[in-house]
């Protein structure tokens, strides 16, 4: 079997090594009826190896690699063909300008300008250049220019490449929000727009020496952020198609898995084609052919930059947290969504599920109208992203709220501990399982820093909780939970609780009777809420 291309993100490497290939040659086709372009997809679909395609296509430098296309789709398009290594190409990638701060950025695309005048060294020293150009490239190849010739260093090599070759030069740029999002993330983003939006501009935009222009990235172009005159184009060539996961299933003899696939790795939808994840379905195959036993997982959750979506569960108000609770839950949301989009708009609630769309986090399945679209999560993969996420947040709040929860149940203040509790309910995950046994480990969960008893014969029946205090003079804590049918409930179930340790003389068990003090609590759950009364042990009356 052919070797499996996770982390293959050059062509001549895939084609050389043999490994499989969903062909995606066409996408040439396209490209050639374009003038400048954009493809925007989530990370991980394909961009960078589309792109590399493209530069062994059309680059006059990969003569030699012409053999690459023997054989697929495009081989048999005779007018593309005539296209074939007839351009100076420039490509470039912006992914890996993540840095903290601006001045590292522009360090970063420095270095990228250089490793690109390394690969066109005869421009440097070609007579047909005036010395101006040769001046401005010498100090870019040095890293020695400015920020302003940096801005223009785009413009500055395509026209050397045009001139040097007499013919028009073909610019690739993938990835060119990343350092957009990094900027957004640590506050310099109006200088990282403002310097893109000069690189962008003076390159693709009344550029004599341009033959096509394509960039790739997670989000659309804002026109008003970048520059005008780009086409964002929907394409089935980023991403798997259906009939090519079922050809890659069969190919590895794992037809029988389709349904699993699908139901983990499928949902997304570009124009009119349903797509899915190539990079979790590649590593799923891989994982399940040396695995028989293999279970689907979340792939993505490691690799696609899920930083934002943490922030939005974290810095969220009530309204958005349940809003995720619907759609975890498998319900759909109708929202508005803004076809373009810019990191500055991120901080704008009703932007969020633009972003959350545009990204790969929802999927569109019903059109309203007027830019208003009904949005579920499009599959497991993701679920687990947002399942994590949720988790991870609430894990690391609850740690920040369970000393001061079990000081309040210590004391006894039965309306603290009541606020405080409902107010770890609502940032929690959904109620998944909605019964007396997922409270009771909620419960266990918030309190097992301390010595936690729980389900143990006691008195006359069998408690749920108690907390054991380092010694005689402490206060053991102990609670019955209840799981209430509805809202109304809640009260008289939580006093119920109260009750029944009470006639039921949990807190004279003989084991507890050696501590000075204890204190009992009846505590009802519904779904996100609960209601809290207190057993005052020396009266044995509910309070």
């Amino acid at each position: 079997m052919k070797l499996l291309p996770t982390g293959i993100e050059n062509f001549k490497t895939m084609i050389d090594k043999s490994a499989y290939y969903g062909d995606k040659t066409n996408f040439i086709e396209d490209v050639l009826n374009e003038q400048v372009v954009s493809y925007t997809r989530p990370r991980r679909f394909g961009k960078t190896l589309n792109m590399s395609m493209l530069y062994y296509f059309f680059s006059i430098k990969e003569k030699e690699n012409a053999y690459l296309f023997d054989g697929l789709n495009i081989s048999k398009n005779k007018d593309s063909l005539k296209h074939q290594n007839k351009y100076p190409t420039i490509f470039i990638s912006l992914k890996e300008m993540k840095n903290l701060t601006f001045d590292a950025q522009i360090s970063s695309f420095s270095n990228v300008i250089y490793e690109l005048l390394e690969k066109n060294l005869e421009i440097l020293s070609s007579d047909q250049l005036s010395d101006t150009t040769k001046d401005i490239l010498y100090k870019l190849h040095n890293r020695s220019s400015s920020i302003e010739d940096l801005k223009i260093s785009l413009r500055v090599i395509t026209n050397a490449l045009y001139t040097y070759y007499q013919q028009k030069v073909i610019v690739l740029i993938d990835e060119y929000d990343v350092p957009l999002q990094a900027a957004y993330q640590n506050n310099y983003y109006e200088e990282m727009v403002e310097f893109l939006r000069s690189v962008f501009s003076s390159t693709l935009k009344t550029n004599d020496a341009l033959e096509k222009g394509v960039m790739t990235g997670c989000l659309r172009i804002s026109k008003e952020s970048i520059f005008t005159g780009l086409n964002n184009i929907s394409s089935e060539f980023f991403g798997f198609t259906e009939l090519e996961v079922k050809q890659l299933l069969k190919d590895y003899n794992l037809s029988e898995k389709m349904d699993e696939v699908k139901e983990w790795y499928d949902g997304y939808q570009f124009g009119n084609k349903e797509i899915y994840n190539p990079w979790s379905t590649l590593m799923y195959v891989k994982n399940i052919t040396q695995d028989v036993s293999f279970k689907p997982i979340s792939f993505w959750a490691n690799t696609s930059g899920n930083d934002l979506v943490v922030k939005y569960i974290q810095n969220g108000d009530k309204k958005l947290r349940k809003e995720f609770d619907v759609l975890m839950s498998g319900q759909s949301l109708i929202k508005y969504i803004k076809p373009e989009l810019t990191y500055r708009e991120m901080d704008n609630i009703n932007n969020i599920y633009s972003f959350l769309l545009l990204t790969g986090y929802l999927k569109v399945i019903k059109d309203r109208g007027e830019n208003q679209y009904e949005l579920v999560i499009p599959n497991k993969e993701v679920y687990e992203i947002y399942k994590q996420s949720f988790m991870s947040y609430f894990e690391d709040y609850t740690t920040s709220k369970k000393n001061e929860l079990y000081q309040e149940l210590v004391d006894g203040d039965a309306k603290k501990v009541n606020l405080l509790l409902n107010d770890i309910l609502l940032r929690s995950i959904s109620y998944f399982d909605n019964q007396e046994s997922f409270y009771h480990g909620f419960l266990v969960g918030l309190l097992n820093d301390y010595e936690v008893v729980s389900n143990r014969e006691s008195g006359n029946g069998r408690f749920d909780v108690c907390v054991l205090p380092e010694n005689i003079l402490g206060t053991v804590v102990l609670i019955e939970c209840k799981h209430s049918i509805s809202e109304d409930d809640l009260i008289d179930d939580a006093k119920e609780g109260a009750r029944q340790i009470v006639e039921k003389k949990y807190l004279e068990e003989h084991r507890l009777k050696k501590y000075e003090n204890a204190v009992g609590y009846g505590i009802s759950f519904y779904k996100k809420q609960c209601y809290v009364v207190k057993v005052v042990y020396n009266s044995k009356h509910i309070v």
